[in-house]
């Protein structure tokens, strides 16, 4: 009986969902990256080789598995030539491997132009995006004017709909925000020129998930950021521009929300944010400096330093609420081993009263104050344990507590950034 399993992050991104569908994938016949774009980044450590992926799923550097990239993703050509000139080069066969939904929207030079002349003109009230061009592509597409990867298949439709689209970018990019235009002639010429890359690759990706399930094959859906930055779930407006909770595997992949099996939710052990954004259980003092250092908290796309705070359960409830979370991996627990104090936010205060989920949208949650409760440290060292007997009682006592709290079983603990630094409870994929 085959099982298709869907990995969210359950923050606000940066959970470590890369690693663990790595180490899930030498059970699969196929992973399906379903939403966001190159504005997302999996960091994988193997053997002490790293490898970081920002558009092709981590399944890509198993032999027999084959990867997809389906209709919800928003694909930068440029972005992924460079990725797939990378892995070629580290010996990776992406062309036998991968497959490419011919309805993914694409970015273009002008996407991310707008992008950032918007972040600039927003000034102290920025969203925080990574000015790749996401937002602008999926705002395309939802108007009914971008352009598809399957567009490519026709050079002369395509430079006709890139022209139409780009003088409109172009409208605003100069009219509007006063900066440069972008030259569309060289953005279709460079288009154009991968197409040879990428029309090999394109697939009907629905179809070939469900052979996949027909052959008793497993499959993991890779999400991208966490389903707090779900652009209709999370903290709005800071937020992504695709729908990142469990949902989104479905509608960014062709699959049918019945056939999702198991709703795999990563959470750290403690709580980081990149960008702007309301960000209760933040610390601004030693002990964020300490998570920070020790969790080596810089963005895997931008490098930018991660805002880090303790383990907020409310958001948690949000995301196990709006995803169906049926069980958690706790990532970098190991982080916490310093520690002789941990606290956990169990609960807010707004406006005088108790929440035990964190309300919608980014002007409630920014009234919030963090209600905590203290538990004992370990201060033992927990990095690369793969048993639960190995853990100190404390650390133990913590994950039961953090369970019993959410309702939630925790079915997976990251103690390193390896594969085998892995403590499985429950096998998922059998």
């Amino acid at each position: 009986m085959s099982t298709n399993l869907v990995v969210i992050g359950s923050q606000w991104g940066d959970e470590g969902k890369g690693k663990v569908v790595d180490l899930l994938t030498e059970s699969a016949g196929a992973v399906v990256r379903f939403q966001g774009g190159h504005n997302a980044g999996h960091t994988l450590v193997i053997d002490g080789q790293k490898t970081v992926l920002h558009l092709i799923p981590s399944g890509i550097l198993h032999d027999g598995v084959m990867s997809y990239v389906g209709n919800g993703v928003v694909l930068c050509l440029r972005a992924f030539k460079t990725e797939m000139d990378k892995l070629v080069a580290a010996g990776v066969p992406v062309a036998e491997r991968l497959r490419l939904s011919p309805a993914c929207a694409l970015i273009l030079p002008s996407h991310i132009a707008l992008d950032q002349a918007r972040e600039i003109a927003r000034g102290e009230e920025k969203i925080g995006t990574t000015g790749r061009g996401i937002g602008p592509a999926y705002e395309d597409k939802v108007a009914r004017r971008g352009l598809r990867l399957d567009d490519l298949s026709d050079p002369e439709t395509f430079s006709t709909k890139a022209r139409a689209l780009i003088d409109y970018h172009n409208m605003l990019l100069t009219q509007y925000h006063k900066v440069d235009a972008v030259d569309a002639d060289a953005v279709i010429k460079e288009w154009l020129d991968y197409a040879t890359i990428v029309l090999p690759l394109i697939a009907d990706v629905s179809v070939a998930i469900a052979a996949h399930h027909a052959n008793d094959q497993h499959i993991i859906f890779e999400g991208a950021q966490g389903a707090m930055l779900d652009i209709d779930h999370g903290t709005y407006p800071y937020v992504t521009s695709s729908s990142t909770s469990a949902g989104g595997a479905a509608s960014g992949s062709g699959i049918g929300p019945r056939d999702l099996d198991y709703i795999l939710g990563i959470t750290k052990a403690y709580t980081t944010r990149v960008g702007s954004g309301p960000f209760p259980t933040e610390l601004h003092d030693d002990i964020g400096a300490h998570l920070a250092k020790i969790g080596q908290e810089f963005g895997a796309t931008t490098g930018r330093a991660r805002r880090c705070g303790w383990l907020d359960l409310p958001a948690l409830r949000r995301a196990i609420l709006n995803s169906s979370i049926d069980g958690l991996c706790i990532t970098k627990l190991d982080v916490l081993d310093e520690l002789a104090e941990i606290k956990v936010c169990v609960a807010y205060e707004l406006d005088g009263v108790r929440q035990e989920i964190a309300p919608l949208g980014a002007e409630r949650l920014a009234r919030c104050q963090p209600i905590y409760e203290t538990l004992t440290g370990w201060q033992e060292n927990t990095v690369g344990y793969d048993q639960d007997e190995q853990l100190p009682q404390a650390a133990r006592d913590y994950l039961a507590q953090v369970s019993s709290w959410l309702d939630v079983p925790i079915v997976m603990v990251s103690t390193g950034a390896e594969r085998r630094h892995t403590i499985i409870r429950q096998p998922l994929l059998v």
